[in-house]
């Protein structure tokens, strides 16, 4: 890798991935009723099992993303002529690639931004684009987005990506400051490329998340292992239930881990002794679903106006580029 053209900005402290599991812990588990975040699935055997996910014939979101991408990438370049693509929650930047060949063909692109919270993630995707790419210069932030936007500074016009519906994640509340952190930390002339999943069939949706091969139940269980590696806690992943329930008042997929028994679980970091009772739940992972009109008004209360709408060919997945008022 050209060194030169690669530069990585790490912004969280040495612990602190450690602190934040803690916090995250103590705080949803020792209420009712029990959640964690998401973001606790993603060690090394959870992203791997997620890239699986992506494969499964259930898993819809991740190809009609693509199917959007792969026609209209070409159109999003020529719309944000941006020199400046950043993405939140890059991962492994393996879509990205899509949007960074139509804005390197467009003559526009200068330099690629991923944010992530793993550096050893960050490091490995660029180190691929700059040995791809080799016009373009990386320079990649090690940071927490759900807790702060820390988005660098660079010339724009800026094309800040938010791929995979990771906005589902987030609850009403959550996604409103979120969308007027973004829009106070944007310019005018930059543009925000938000992928959403949409309201459908329940049980096309359900589907999605509780698949017939089971990845998903072990993807959904191995937080019981991050929290046994992390915090010394004594989880049995095998006496839990995958669970995954559409929630219809709140338009949303629910996964959850569902005790099979009663049972004690000690979690000795956090000198905490939880009382499980059979059948008691814990939430895993919120996965918001959106209508076009609905959508398109918290933006707009978020400070932001919706300028194009793409959706694939089945209408399951949309794409949509919006705008700083």
């Amino acid at each position: 890798m050209a060194e030169s053209r690669f530069a990585l900005d790490d912004r969280l402290p040495a612990d602190y991935l450690a602190n934040a599991l803690r916090s995250d812990a103590l705080e949803g588990l020792s209420t009712a009723p029990r959640t964690l975040p998401p973001k606790w699935f993603y060690d090394k055997r959870g992203s791997d099992l997620f890239e699986q996910i992506t494969m499964l014939p259930e898993y819809y979101p991740a190809r009609a993303e693509q199917e959007i991408l792969t026609r209209r990438a070409s159109e999003i370049a020529g719309l944000t002529r941006a020199t400046t693509l950043i993405e939140l929650g890059s991962g492994s930047s393996r879509k990205t690639r899509l949007l960074l060949d139509a804005l390197t063909a467009g003559g526009t692109l200068q330099r690629y931004a991923p944010l992530d919270v793993s550096s050893s993630t960050l490091r490995e995707a660029s180190e691929a684009i700059c040995r791809d790419y080799p016009a373009l210069s990386v320079t990649a932030t090690v940071a927490d987005f759900t807790t702060g936007l820390a988005l660098p500074d660079h010339p724009g016009p800026r094309l800040l990506a938010f791929l995979g519906s990771t906005i589902g994640n987030f609850d009403a509340d959550q996604r409103s400051a979120f969308y007027r952190a973004l829009a106070l930390t944007l310019s005018s002339d930059d543009v925000l490329l938000l992928g959403a999943d949409l309201v459908k069939d329940p049980d096309a949706l359900v589907r999605a998340y509780d698949d017939l091969s089971g990845v998903t139940a072990e993807f959904n269980k191995n937080v019981l292992h991050v929290l046994n590696r992390g915090l010394g806690s004594d989880f049995d992943p095998d006496a839990y239930d995958h669970v995954a329930l559409w929630n219809a008042d709140e338009e949303r997929i629910e996964m959850r881990l569902r005790a099979r028994t009663a049972q004690t679980v000690k979690i000795p970091e956090l000198e905490l002794s939880l009382d499980i009772a059979q059948g008691e739940d814990l939430r895993t992972e919120l996965s918001c679903k959106f209508r076009r009109e609905t959508l398109t008004q918290e933006l707009r209360e978020g400070g932001f106006t919706v300028r194009n709408w793409w959706t694939d060919t089945a209408g399951r997945f949309a794409l949509l580029l919006a705008v700083p008022n």
